[in-house]
């Protein structure tokens, strides 16, 4: 099984910038894709960003050019680097971790933009 945990989430103005953090119990060397997803109030989750075991990612069409999503095998640790932050950026970001067959989720880390 797989305990993920995020960090590194909160308020922020127009045009910050925030680094978020991923933290798994096992080793994520062998785990193919990674990923961020969010979830705004009354909207569902979208997915982000994704990172497969390689350096190929994946992004959302919103925050190209602005997120940058990244995974460091050796501490097990997955990020998200956010610049340029919008409102429309706030949400609940959480990490996802496929570990075939299962899918694990962290708690979520709240991201707040402010106007």
């Amino acid at each position: 099984q797989v305990q993920l945990v995020e960090s590194g989430g909160g308020l922020v103005q127009l045009g910050g910038s925030l680094r978020l953090s991923c933290a798994a119990s096992v080793s994520i060397s062998g785990i193919y894709v990674m990923a961020w997803y969010r979830q705004a109030p009354g909207k569902q989750r979208e997915l982000v960003a994704a990172v497969y075991t390689g350096t190929s990612a994946d992004y959302a069409d919103s925050v190209k050019g602005r997120f940058t999503i990244s995974r460091d095998n050796a501490k097990n640790t997955m990020y998200l680097q956010m610049n340029s932050l919008k409102p429309e950026d706030t949400a609940v970001y959480y990490c996802k971790a496929r570990q075939e067959p299962y899918d694990y989720w962290g708690q979520g880390t709240q991201v707040t933009v402010s106007s």
